[in-house]
C-alpha cells in the first residue's frame, strides 16, 4: 500500500530527482520539468532536438534517478516490430513455442531517434503507450502501471527521417524540445570532462536512484488529487477551443489534448510545490502539450513560422481567470 505524500514531502523528493539529473545533463532544466510533468501525469514524452544535446543521457539519467527498470531501442530504418514487442520462437517442439520478450517489457522505454524508422514500426508502439500492453500473435501482454516511453527525435528536416504519424503523436503527452546549452551551461560541461566525466562511459548503476518505487507511486497519487477550479478548467478548454478557431492552423487540438493539458497542470503544480493548480500552471505548460497536436496552414509552413508562433498569440488572446 502506498504511504500518502504532504506537498512538501512531494516537493522535496522531486529536488532530489532533479538535482540527482543535473549532476549528468547540465544546462536543461526546463526539458527535465517537462520530463518530470509528463511522467508524473501518466503520459509519454516526445524529446525533440538535434544530435548531441544530451537526449539519451538525460532519459538515462531520469531512469536511474526515480530507480526505474530501464531499456533503450536504436530506431532504424530496418527496424521490425518484432525487434519492439517481442516474438514467439520454438525452443522445444514438445512444449511448442515460447515468447520472447521485446525490449518494450520494461519501465522507462527509450525510443532512440524514432524517427529513423518507417511508420509500420513506429506505430509498434501506438498500443503500448495508449493501453500500456502489447499483442503479439493474438495474445495480449500488460506492460505494468509504471510503463512510459520517452522518445527522441531530430528534427524532421534532418536526412534520413520520416515524420511520426498523427495518431501516434497525439499519444504523447508532452513534446519538450532540446535547444543548444547556454555558454555558460557548455563551459561547466568542459570542466566536468576535464575533471574525469565522460557521458560514453557511464553505466546505469552508478547513480544510485533518489526515490524508490513507493515513493514514486505516491507522487503519482499526490497529483491525482490536485484540485482544478471550474474557471481554471474553462480556461483549459478555451485554449484547445481556440486552437480549433485559428485561421493559422490546418488542425487544431483535440479533446484529448484538453484532457492532457488538464493532467500537466495538475502535475506542474506538484513540481511548484501546490496542491491547487493555477491559471499560471496552463499556461506555463501549454507550449508543451499543444505544440505537436496542431497542424499550420500551408502559408504559415511556407513563411517558416512554427506552431509555438500560434500557440503563443492563442494564449496572448484567451482571457486568463484573475
Amino acid at each position: 500500500m502506498t504511504t500518502p505524500l504532504t506537498v512538501p514531502q512531494a516537493a522535496d523528493l522531486l529536488d532530489r530527482v532533479r538535482a540527482a539529473v543535473a549532476t549528468r545533463v547540465v544546462g536543461q532544466e526546463a526539458t527535465v520539468h517537462d520530463a518530470l510533468v509528463a511522467y508524473l501525469a501518466r503520459g509519454h514524452v516526445l524529446v525533440e532536438g538535434v544530435p548531441g544535446t544530451a537526449k539519451t543521457l538525460l532519459v538515462r539519467s531520469l531512469a536511474a534517478a526515480l530507480g526505474l527498470r530501464f531499456a533503450r531501442i536504436q530506431f532504424t530504418p530496418d527496424l521490425m516490430p518484432s525487434d519492439v514487442t517481442g516474438v514467439n520462437v520454438l525452443r522445444d517442439p514438445a512444449r511448442g513455442f515460447e515468447f520472447q520478450p521485446g525490449p518494450i517489457f520494461t519501465d522507462l522505454l527509450l525510443g532512440d531517434e524514432i524517427n529513423r524508422a518507417p511508420a509500420k514500426t513506429q506505430s509498434a508502439l501506438l498500443e503500448a503507450m495508449a493501453e500500456r500492453q502489447v499483442t503479439v500473435d493474438g495474445v495480449s501482454r500488460p506492460l505494468g502501471g509504471a510503463f512510459t516511453v520517452f522518445a527522441t527525435q531530430n528534427p524532421v528536416e534532418h536526412e534520413g527521417t520520416y515524420p511520426l504519424p498523427e495518431a501516434q503523436l497525439d499519444r504523447f503527452l508532452i513534446k519538450t524540445l532540446m535547444p543548444y546549452p547556454s555558454r555558460d551551461a557548455e563551459l561547466e560541461l568542459l570542466a566536468r570532462y576535464e575533471s574525469g566525466f565522460d557521458a560514453e562511459r557511464l553505466v546505469d548503476g552508478d547513480m544510485a536512484a533518489s526515490i524508490d518505487a513507493g515513493e514514486v507511486a505516491a507522487l503519482r497519487s499526490l497529483v491525482d488529487g490536485v484540485r482544478v477550479a471550474p474557471e481554471v478548467r474553462a480556461y483549459i478548454a478555451d485554449i484547445t477551443r481556440s486552437t480549433r478557431e485559428e485561421r493559422m492552423l490546418s488542425l487544431g487540438a483535440s479533446p484529448r489534448a484538453t484532457v492532457a493539458l488538464f493532467r500537466a497542470a495538475r502535475a506542474t503544480a506538484v513540481l511548484e510545490g501546490r496542491d491547487y493548480a493555477t491559471p499560471d500552471d496552463v499556461k506555463g505548460v501549454a507550449p508543451a502539450v499543444l505544440r505537436h497536436r496542431i497542424a499550420l496552414s500551408p502559408e504559415l509552413e511556407v513563411e517558416g513560422r512554427s506552431t509555438d508562433d500560434v500557440l503563443t498569440a492563442v494564449l496572448a488572446r484567451v482571457r486568463a481567470p484573475e
